[in-house]
């Protein structure tokens, strides 16, 4: 491996780790990152072992704390949304499918922003839970980019941001872990890869330990704030890139 490939690949590698540990859009960045040295597509099949190895930390450290009612509607809504992708990938425009969601992100953003009278926090709501479950599988399958419509309908919960981090991560964990035959599927995996694979563990473990530390000690007011400037930086991201690509 090239250095200029592994230091990408390692800080690549690294915000994805960021994310397990409870740092919600970081991860987002990932293949983004390293496409800057690879097709996308490679990018997202060189990081999917990482996601999963980075969520079996990620599902320890977060094993008892998390909304099981929000995950009894999301997991099984991701799943699908993971399936729509695999059957869907030849022919869905992935401009038009970051334009949307980035146009969800920053709308979202916006709101919670400018609007001026306090809402009460919002309930588990099966149907939007199935809608923005399944948007979530299938983005998650196109390009590890599921954050977006995961928080916009976790967010008005304001849950407590350690059970909203923890939803997060196992919530991926499963479909992190629906993506690996499909993603076999479309782009076989060979022994080079999975050696790739393995040279950026170490640096998404680091990444997950680090995101966990600074996810218990920020401000929940702060930690809130983070997610939501987060999800604005890579809304606005997505829709550049569906508009000058």
């Amino acid at each position: 491996m090239a250095l200029n490939i592994l230091l990408l690949s390692g800080l690549a590698a690294f915000l994805v780790g960021l994310s397990k540990g409870g740092l919600p859009s970081v991860g987002m960045m990932a293949v983004p990152l390293l496409s800057l040295c690879m097709p996308p597509m490679q990018a997202a099949a060189l990081l999917l072992p990482v996601f999963v190895m980075s969520d079996v930390v990620g599902v320890w450290l977060y094993r008892k704390q998390f909304s099981a009612p929000n995950l009894k509607i999301l997991i099984p809504a991701g799943i699908l949304g993971v399936f729509i992708g695999w059957l869907t990938t030849a022919v869905v425009s992935d401009q038009v499918i970051a334009f949307l969601i980035g146009s969800v992100g920053v709308g979202f953003c916006l709101n919670t922003w400018l609007r001026q009278l306090p809402q009460k926090p919002q309930t588990v709501n099966k149907l939007k839970g199935i809608f923005w479950g399944t948007l979530t599988g299938f983005t998650s399958f196109i390009s590890h980019s599921g954050a977006p419509p995961f928080q916009v309908y976790m967010l008005p919960q304001r849950l407590p941001k350690l059970v909203f981090a923890g939803t997060s991560t196992l919530l991926f964990a499963v479909i992190n872990a629906a993506k690996i035959i499909p993603y076999q599927n479309l782009q076989p995996y060979h022994q080079d890869n999975l050696i790739q694979a393995a040279i950026l563990l170490p640096f998404a473990w680091v990444g997950t330990m680090l995101g966990a530390y600074l996810t218990q000690r920020i401000n929940d007011q702060l930690f809130f704030l983070c997610v939501q400037i987060g999800l604005f930086g890579i809304s606005l991201k997505l829709i550049f890139d569906a508009v000058w690509t």
